[in-house]
């Protein structure tokens, strides 16, 4: 199982969190920004459907992929 550590951290003039190298909108305070963390770590874990799923990987190329909606990761959020 994929473990996903959701980070707060200062950005543009504000704080947000990141995860795999990724940052979330920029918001006003640490408090606001760690709320949104995790509510989206929360729904991150959330069972779903089975789905097709298609996306652009680092090196520019399509990926057509399923989805398993059961296959979730673990999370966490830090800072």
């Amino acid at each position: 199982m994929a473990k996903l550590v959701y980070q707060i951290v200062q950005h543009d003039g504000g704080w947000a969190y990141t995860v795999q190298g990724v940052f979330s909108e920029t918001f006003p305070s640490h408090d606001a920004a760690r709320a949104a963390a995790e509510r989206a770590a929360k729904e991150q874990v959330v069972a779903g459907e089975t789905v097709g799923i298609t996306y652009e990987d680092e090196t520019g190329h399509w990926r057509h992929e399923l989805s398993r909606g059961d296959d979730r990761p673990e999370t966490d959020v830090e800072g």
